[in-house]
């Protein structure tokens, strides 16, 4: 058998595995008004479209949350990648709106079963080829938050130029991302099979269960991710509809382009602010949040192209505090030989809240207009945002107030 990869060759062939989940995840996001002229869709049915990805990944989530640290992250990965690379081809072939649905239903179980291992095993090679850094789980959230940016930038960018540009605009984007997808397989075969932060045995479904010690930070940082998924709903669910009938835009490039403009900016931030406490990036997250939102809805009022880039701008500085800083707070937290379990219900809870949000949006455009459901949506999401950081805080002061030692984020240890 071929040698495996060494810990750092792992960290970085995981951490672009977090980023191309997300490229599959964001994907359909420029083909949706396609989508809707293609086959007389409503906003309802195309953030329906969006919803049921979220809606097929919660679940597995919730029952394969711990095989990663049964199996290993590197078979939970490879089982992750088969399930994303049959959704791009169901949707590379679909020919209607039941090829579309199933495709992005495989899509979520793809990402259920590789995102949480991917972030585990950042963490854990992170932490074997730096031995003395106290710091690899702050290091591997906002690397993490850097590479799933990345990879919401290429959805919307390769995607922009091939549904604009390229023959077969509704479905060449998703052969591409097949043929990503496959490369990207071929590095994880490669990974170490265990770490020592894995178990190894028999795999049985496990309910949720949080340690009593870390519940706070859990609640605290699931909060902060889910505020900024539910904002990133935004822009992946309506993004592309509002730029092309809020800002009368027609062309998929440069709606592509434009919805990257956060992305870009989300994995900017997430490299700069790598050291910033957990609480306080969340609290200046939720800060900043309330001013993209301000921005978007000005967009929306005025038409105007500028305010929507710099609606971009601003959120996607929020969306990266809040999600770097919850997962975090949630990852520094986690026992190590849990913390496959811990993430995947973190992100359980995110995906649940970017879902209702996406599908209560879409609603909400059909019968009031986009304009309206930004009116709406917006404040509940600060809200999210601020209860996020006041349990963070909660937690944390409550820990250094009774002493209770916090666990370590780094795999330092088996079971």
């Amino acid at each position: 058998m071929s040698k495996p990869l060494t810990a750092r060759a792992s960290f970085w062939v995981a951490a672009v595995v977090a980023g191309l989940v997300l490229w599959g995840s964001a994907a359909p996001s420029v083909s949706y008004p396609l989508y809707a002229r293609a086959w007389d869709l409503t906003p309802t049915v195309t953030t329906a479209i969006f919803a049921i990805y979220p809606v097929a990944l919660i679940p597995v989530l919730l029952i394969f949350g711990n095989l990663s640290d049964v199996i290993g992250r590197r078979a939970a990965i490879l089982l992750g990648l088969a399930a994303l690379a049959a959704g791009a081809l169901a949707l590379g072939l679909a020919p209607n709106l039941g090829w579309v649905l199933v495709g992005r239903a495989m899509t979520g179980v793809g990402v259920g079963l590789a995102l949480s291992p991917a972030t585990a095993a950042m963490i854990e090679f992170g932490a074997l080829a730096n031995p003395s850094d106290p710091n690899a789980a702050a290091r591997a959230s906002s690397t993490t938050t850097a590479a799933t940016a990345t990879g919401l930038a290429l959805a919307t960018l390769v995607g922009g130029a091939l549904v604009q540009y390229a023959p077969a605009p509704m479905h060449l984007n998703f052969w591409v991302l097949l043929v990503v997808v496959l490369a990207t397989g071929v590095a994880v075969w490669f990974l170490p099979r265990h770490t020592r932060a894995e178990t190894v045995g028999p795999w049985r479904p496990r309910t949720l269960h949080v340690p009593r010690g870390i519940r706070a930070p859990f609640i605290g940082g699931t909060l902060g991710i889910a505020a900024a998924f539910a904002s990133g709903a935004i822009f992946l669910a309506l993004g592309a509809q509002i730029a092309r009938d809020l800002l009368d835009s027609a062309n998929a490039l440069l709606d592509g382009a434009v919805i990257s403009v956060s992305a870009v900016v989300i994995g900017l931030v997430a490299v700069l602010a790598r050291r910033v406490d957990p609480p306080k990036a969340m609290a200046a997250g939720t800060a900043t949040g309330v001013v993209g939102f301000a921005l978007i809805v000005g967009a929306g009022l005025a038409s105007s192209l500028w305010l929507f880039l710099a609606s971009a701008v601003v959120s996607g500085i929020a969306y990266s505090l809040l999600f770097a800083g919850g997962l975090g707070l949630v990852s520094a937290n986690a026992p190590a030989h849990h913390r496959g379990a811990i993430l995947s219900a973190a992100y359980s809870v995110g995906y649940l809240v970017q879902a209702a949000a996406a599908l209560g949006l879409g609603a909400i455009a059909t019968t009031g207009g986009l304009q309206r459901a930004l009116e709406i949506g917006s404040p509940i999401i600060v809200a999210i945002g601020v209860a996020a950081t006041l349990i963070g805080w909660s937690g944390r002061t409550r820990a250094e107030t009774t002493g209770t030692p916090q666990p370590s984020g780094t795999a330092t240890g088996s079971r």
